[in-house]
C-alpha cells in the first residue's frame, strides 16, 4: 500500500503518509525503528514504484478523505525505509503539488551529501532531517548505517542543505538511554544545531516497540537534560515522548486501514477498536490478520501495539 491514513502526527496535524519505498529497504538499520530491523540495505538511490502510481493512488486517498470530509494538512514522504533512496522522488514532489495540499518528507538524512538529493528535499514544504548524534561511535551503534556511508559528509550535507532551504526545516534527535544522552553528548549535538538553525528542534524517544530490546528511554532527568542543553542553543526546541492519541481516521475498508496503518504506525489497541466501532466490525477481523501472520502483537511500557510484519523484498 503506497498511501494510507490520514493518521495524526505529532508534528504535521492530520497527515497522509505516503510510502514510496517497499517495506523495510532503508540506508539504516536503526536499533529504535518502530517498524523493525531493515529487511534489505541499501545506500544507492534507484526507482521502486512509477511517480504516476504514486500519484494515483495519493490522489484516490485524497479524493476519498475529502469526500467524507476528512481533514488532510500535509501529504508526507515516511516509508517503511528512507524516502530518498526513491530516485524518483522529485518528480513525485512536483505531480502532487497539484493536489493543492502542502508536502512534507521525514528522512534519516543519510542522502543529504549528495546535491541531487538536496535540490529534490528543497522543493518540499516541511522538510525533517534526522540528527541524532554528531559522535560517529554512537551513530554507528544506534542508526546501524549502511557500510559506504560518511558520518562526516552527512553532518556537512545537513549543514549545506540548511543554508539552501527555503522551506521549513526541523530536526530530530532520538534519545537512548546510555549511548547519546549523557552530557558531553547532547553538548556536541546542541552545538551542531546551533549551526543548522532548524524552525525546530525535535527531541525523541522511543515510544513504541524498538527493532532491538537494548534501545531503551531515556530516564525523565535526562530527557529535561536534554531540552535544557538543546534549548540553549536552539530557536525552538519540543519533545516528542508521548503517545499521539488514538485518533484514526476510518476511510472504508477496516481490514485494509489497520493493515497500512499498522506498516508505518503500530496502533495501540485502543486505537484499532476505535477505528473497528467506526466501522462496525468486530476483533475477528484483527484476529484474522494475526492468524495470517499479517499483523503481530507485542508489549511495550504496559501497552499492546500491533505491527504489521514487513514483507522480505527481493531484487
Amino acid at each position: 500500500m503506497i498511501a494510507f491514513g490520514p493518521v495524526p502526527s505529532r508534528r504535521l496535524g492530520r497527515s497522509l503518509g505516503i510510502n514510496n519505498i517497499p517495506a523495510k529497504i532503508c540506508s539504516y538499520s536503526c536499533a529504535y525503528c518502530q517498524v523493525g530491523r531493515t529487511l534489505q540495505i541499501e545506500a544507492v538511490r534507484r526507482p521502486y514504484y512509477s511517480s504516476q502510481e504514486i500519484y494515483d493512488e495519493v490522489a484516490e486517498k485524497v479524493d476519498s478523505a475529502r469526500n467524507q470530509g476528512l481533514t488532510i494538512d500535509y501529504l508526507t514522504f515516511v516509508p517503511d525505509g528512507e524516502p530518498t533512496l526513491d530516485s524518483n522522488l522529485g518528480q513525485e514532489i512536483d505531480m502532487l503539488r497539484g493536489l493543492g495540499i502542502k508536502i512534507a518528507v521525514i528522512s534519516n538524512a543519510s542522502l543529504i551529501w549528495d546535491e541531487g538529493v538536496r535540490e529534490e528535499l528543497a522543493e518540499a514544504d516541511w522538510i525533517s532531517l534526522k540528527v541524532d548524534t554528531v559522535d560517529e561511535r554512537a551513530w554507528r551503534r544506534m542508526d546501524r548505517p549502511h557500510r559506504s556511508l560518511d558520518h562526516g559528509a552527512i553532518l556537512k550535507g545537513i549543514l549545506e542543505f540548511a543554508r539552501e532551504c527555503k522551506g521549513m526545516l526541523v530536526t530530530e534527535s532520538m534519545l537512548l538511554s546510555g549511548v547519546n544522552d549523557d552530557e558531553r553528548s547532547l553538548q556536541e549535538t546542541a552545538k551542531f544545531l546551533e549551526k543548522v538553525d532548524p524552525a525546530m528542534a525535535y527531541i525523541s524517544a522511543p515510544i513504541r516497540p524498538p527493532a532491538e530490546r537494548w534501545a531503551r528511554m531515556p530516564s525523565e532527568e535526562n530527557i529535561n537534560r536534554a531540552y535544557q542543553i538543546f534549548r540553549s542553543r536552539a530557536r525552538h526546541v519540543e519533545l516528542l515522548v508521548g503517545y499521539e492519541g488514538d485518533s484514526f481516521d476510518f476511510t472504508g475498508n477496516a481490514e485494509s486501514d489497520i493493515l497500512s496503518i499498522a506498516a508505518v504506525h503500530p496502533m495501540r489497541e485502543a486505537a484499532i477498536r476505535q477505528l473497528l466501532q467506526q466501522s462496525n466490525e468486530g476483533w475477528d477481523i484483527v484476529q484474522k490478520l494475526i492468524d495470517r501472520g499479517q499483523l503481530v502483537k507485542t508489549e511495550y511500557q504496559g501497552h499492546s501495539f500491533y505491527l504489521r510484519r514487513p514483507q522480505t523484498t527481493r531484487n
